[in-house]
């Protein structure tokens, strides 16, 4: 009878890693086909209720063919004034691009500047073009570059989307394999195993093959949106997530293996028992705290959500599916050269055990020295400045984008390319524009007149007024005259106007994520204390645990804020980077004290709450920090792609888990616990055990 039972245990995890194998050969790819439906179109990633997304529904009332701007700047070679011979040569080589494949209708003749010193001219474009943007504007590039005498910019929408997607290009592969590399050394060097990080790493390979094509199938049928950063996000997410789980039952298994003596089947069977909750309540905080990103009136917010929870679910299934498998088939050998030991305390690491005893004899002091520096960091959090990044800023390397806007800046009015547009009733167009004009701030006012007509194009009684800032787009005092604008037309009567363009998105985008985070922010909280609450059977260690991680959040912005501006140089940050920090940070955050203090319950209910905080800090601390290192140097690898939005949160996650691992998991939790005693198990029945 032994022998069909030893076959039928092979036989299920044989089983098991074959159709993890046909998942990942028929799936795999799809991990570097997402960008196929991504769209990196920032009009679509607007607040569906704000004033400038109203205005922009509007103004396709007024657009013969909707289209994306190229603005070309000339400027003299050695400076000094663009001569009228030049101004010809430049008029001529737009013309010379009417008729060109990808671009709209006649571009406009080239303008000087009230300086004298440069030239301007607008290049429409179709905004379907996608790969074929870059390509299209070399064209336009040899076009204007043939001006002799002066040096050519391109500047404008067009110009931005051509950097954003080369920005991404190549992200598939290069975020990927970045990763990947960075979490195999460091498995390496950590467990100094062979054969258990090519398992994990080719884990959650198969995990993000596997949520790739869910996430593919359902954008491709307009079910969720996915942009550049969503998708990078989702893979650095999957890696991460996926590495930590694996990591919590890899090491379990090998406690329960070597206190079994070999035996594989009990061994899996022992550590799925103990893992199995403390990862899905981890996974569990994650998903949900992803999935209250849909109370976001931001689009890409909301489209984070969903996606990224689909990630944590494929990482969890492959953690609890294919590794016990491998595991069960390798047993010994997977963690070969190392031989796994029956767990007696004295094995672990002699500096958890130096730490496990520090927080043991002195826990008031540890906790008091802990909460002090958290809380000096967190006193810098209200520098942290989340109104925006400033176009030159939104790329990390030198961007042809930003230098021609830069350019075209010193010369004309900073809104030149970027007007605010205003939605008005018709009756009114002519009240509204001289009122627009005489607020601080605006250069100018243009009603917008039918092609081929000096008459106003009508449409369903609206007109459209395209109104220059003086001011650059991007910057503050370009919003603050947006919020000027729309109070003063607001109360133009029977005008019933709208105020959008370009800067009212920044702006309403700014209000929203900062109404976004008063919402969701509360909502993360109270599902996280209610899966502690249900994991722990306890209420008052769930808030304490909460308090901790809010806490290590602010004390990473803190950080953040003095890096970002003194060593980094941002002047801000994305209107969206505290809460993408505060979601990842506090939900991730949270694993890592659910696998310690699942462990200090488990050890509680044998040896007391005093000797389970020593026996679970001294049992999880080399593996809970090795996840930590790994899953920082994963969300690490985002700055490898030059964007402003991606290294920001890189950096508040990295440094965040970081010293979630090292100071308040290792140090200010477990000395809090130690030094409350059994109490903290209230109301639960480990209150009362001595």
């Amino acid at each position: 009878m032994a022998t069909p039972l030893r076959w039928a245990s092979r036989l299920l995890p044989l089983l098991v890693l074959v159709v993890w194998l046909a998942v990942g050969g028929g799936l795999g790819p799809y991990a570097g086909k997402l960008g196929e439906v991504a769209t990196n179109d920032q009009a679509a990633f607007l607040p569906r209720s704000a004033e400038s997304t109203r205005v922009l529904q509007a103004q396709e009332s007024f657009r013969q063919e909707e289209t994306l701007p190229a603005i070309v700047v000339w400027t003299a070679d050695g400076g000094g004034r663009v001569d009228p011979a030049t101004q010809v040569a430049a008029t001529r080589a737009l013309a010379s691009l009417t008729g060109a494949a990808g671009v709209v209708g006649a571009p406009s003749p080239a303008l000087p500047s009230e300086d004298g010193e440069a030239l301007r001219g607008i290049v429409q474009l179709r905004p379907d073009l996608g790969e074929e943007l870059g390509a299209t504007l070399e064209k336009v590039d040899a076009a204007v570059s043939a001006v002799p005498g002066t040096t050519a910019w391109i500047a404008g929408p067009a110009a931005t989307q051509a950097d954003l997607g080369d920005a991404f290009a190549g992200i598939d592969g290069l975020l990927l394999v970045v990763a990947l590399v960075t979490v195999l050394v460091i498995l390496l060097l950590v467990y100094r195993s062979v054969l258990l990080p090519l398992l994990i790493i080719i884990g959650a390979v198969f995990a993000l093959g596997l949520a790739c094509a869910i996430v593919y199938v359902l954008a491709d049928n307009d079910i969720v949106r996915v942009d550049g950063q969503v998708q990078g996000i989702l893979s650095i997410l999957v890696i991460g997530a996926a590495t930590d789980y694996a990591l919590l039952l890899a090491a379990r298994f090998r406690e329960e293996l070597g206190a079994r003596g070999g035996d594989r089947v009990p061994a899996m069977r022992a550590a799925l028992k103990q893992s199995f909750g403390p990862i899905v309540a981890s996974a569990a905080t994650v998903a949900l705290g992803l999935l209250a990103l849909l109370l976001s009136d931001l689009t890409n917010n909301r489209a984070l959500g969903p996606v990224g929870a689909i990630g944590i679910a494929c990482a969890v299934l492959s953690s609890l599916t294919f590794l016990p498998a491998a595991l069960v088939l390798l047993g010994r050998s997977a963690y070969w050269p190392a031989r796994p030991k029956a767990a007696t305390g004295d094995d672990a690491h002699p500096v958890w055990r130096k730490v496990a005893a520090l927080v043991d004899r002195a826990p008031r002091k540890v906790w008091a020295a802990s909460l002090a520096a958290l809380l000096a960091c967190a006193a810098f959090s209200l520098t942290l400045d989340s109104k925006g990044v400033p176009l030159d800023e939104i790329f990390v390397q030198d961007a042809p984008s930003v230098a021609a806007q830069e350019r075209l800046s010193e010369h004309f009015p900073g809104g030149v390319g970027n007007p605010g547009v205003v939605i008005a009733d018709a009756d009114a167009a002519e009240r509204v524009r001289t009122t627009a004009e005489g607020v601080d701030g605006v250069d100018s006012a243009t009603v917008f007149v039918a092609p081929g007509s000096r008459e106003p194009l009508v449409a369903d009684g609206r007109v459209r007024i395209d109104v220059t800032l003086s001011d650059t787009a991007d910057s503050d005092a370009a919003k603050s005259t947006v919020a000027d604008l729309r109070t003063t037309l607001h109360a133009v009567p029977g005008a019933d106007a709208l105020v959008g363009g370009y800067t009212a998105q920044r702006y309403d985008t700014q209000l929203t994520a900062e109404r976004d985070r008063m919402l969701i922010v509360p909502v993360v909280l109270v599902i996280i204390l209610v899966i502690l609450v249900g994991l722990l059977r306890s209420l008052l260690l769930p808030v304490l645990l909460v308090a901790t991680v809010a806490l290590n959040f602010l004390a990473t912005l803190g950080v953040s804020a003095l890096v970002f501006e003194h060593v980094f140089g941002f002047t801000g940050t994305d209107p969206a980077v505290p809460l993408y920090g505060f979601v990842f940070l506090v939900a991730l955050g949270v694993d890592y004290n659910i696998f310690l203090m699942s462990r200090v319950r488990e050890e509680t209910a044998l040896h007391g709450t005093r000797e389970g905080v020593r026996r679970g800090l001294v049992a999880t601390g080399g593996v809970i920090t090795s996840a930590g290192v790994v899953l920082a140097a994963t969300f690490a690898a985002l700055g490898v792609i030059p964007l402003a939005f991606l290294v920001q949160i890189a950096f508040i996650v990295a440094f965040g888990v970081l010293l979630d691992t090292l100071v308040v998991r290792s140090l200010l939790v477990p000395a809090l616990v130690r030094d409350i005693g059994p109490g903290v198990w209230w109301p639960g029945a480990l209150r009362h055990r001595p």
